[in-house]
């Protein structure tokens, strides 16, 4: 049974045990501010507008990881379609859904609980669907419209992360192809990611999802208008609270390996509320599942004329594995690679 069904099952009388995973809620600081990147001025803005974008980019990547977009190119009415479809696959019956319960990872379709189905024994107070939907792409056939809105969906995320990655490209000095030259992420992995956190009558004895970092280059995130995300910023919890129909950005993983620490991946967490239900879509965007992403040799640092490389590279389908098969704890999959 789903979250969603055992909230509206009306037998919820406790927390389930399993369910208890107490954070520190009172760790917050609400003073500061999550960065805010106008989209419009890279991609359409004069050349000291982008050049101010892009600055904006690269100071969101090296002191957050994470950074809001506005006035992007994603339509407000392809975001509020997207969301109300996500809504109605998780209004279908409990067999329904058994149709793309999934058993393994890397399966084009997987809905459950938790986080991979209570495997590893985490227990989440969220319900979930992973689709892949690129390079090929896949949907359920239910509810009806679903299949045609997030395959529109899916590739205006793949346009917006592929001027955003340009810009991170120019941040770094680099030509604006760079990253897409080293990671092939045009042919890369997209993973589409649809989260409902029910309300909860005792929130602060559960989580949604527990601190962790992602494990690809970049993900591409929107929420209907309840909050619960927060990023871990110099050592406090920073609630991201987004103007609507802005999308969210951070960096991943592969990001961080790839620009040998320069660019690292942010820890980040989701909490849930007692009175409203929350739903974000999640694009996942990674290099292809074959490819081993390793620190540029541009971007190594350089100490007494010693390259000084941080990271070791990994199979980006292994290094899901890995993470996916293990316990979630902050960035405990990305230590496995450090070298120093």
């Amino acid at each position: 049974m789903g979250i969603k069904s055992l909230v509206e099952s009306g037998c919820l009388t406790s927390i389930p045990p399993e369910y208890v995973f107490p954070s520190n809620l009172n760790d917050l600081e609400a003073e500061e501010q999550v960065p805010t990147v106008d989209f419009s001025q890279l991609t359409s803005g004069t050349p000291d507008e982008r050049s101010k974008a892009i600055q904006a980019i690269g100071k969101a990547c090296r002191e957050w990881g994470f950074f809001m977009v506005i006035n992007h190119s994603m339509p407000e009415r392809l975001m509020d379609e997207m969301l109300n479809v996500s809504e109605k696959f998780f209004e279908l019956t409990e067999e329904e859904k058994k149709e793309y319960a999934g058993k393994e990872l890397f399966d084009p379709i997987r809905c459950g609980t938790g986080f991979n189905n209570g495997q590893g024994k985490m227990f989440l107070w969220r319900d979930y669907l992973k689709i892949h939907v690129h390079p090929h792409f896949h949907a359920p056939h239910k509810p009806s419209g679903f299949r045609e809105t997030s395959e529109e969906y899916s590739k205006k995320a793949r346009e917006v992360v592929e001027e955003l990655v340009k810009g991170i490209s120019k941040s770094l000095e680099q030509e604006e192809d760079y990253i897409h030259k080293k990671t092939d992420i045009e042919s890369g992995s997209q993973l589409l990611v649809v989260n409902l956190y029910p309300p909860c009558p005792r929130p602060e004895l559960v989580t949604g999802m527990p601190p962790h970092s992602d494990h690809g280059i970049v993900t591409l995130l929107m929420q209907n208008d309840v909050c619960g995300l927060q990023i871990l910023h110099n050592g406090k919890w920073v609630p991201a609270n987004p103007p609507p129909y802005s999308l969210l950005v951070n960096t991943g993983d592969q990001m961080e390996i790839l620009t040998n620490g320069r660019y690292e991946s942010v820890v980040h967490r989701v909490v849930v509320n007692s009175k409203a239900t929350r739903i974000t879509i999640g694009t996942g965007h990674g290099p292809p599942l074959s490819a081993i992403v390793r620190p540029a040799a541009e971007l190594l640092d350089t100490t007494e004329n010693h390259h000084l490389q941080k990271y070791k590279g990994m199979k980006y389908r292994d290094y899901i594995e890995l993470q996916q098969n293990n316990q979630l704890k902050g960035k405990s999959c990305l230590d496995r690679l450090r070298i120093i």
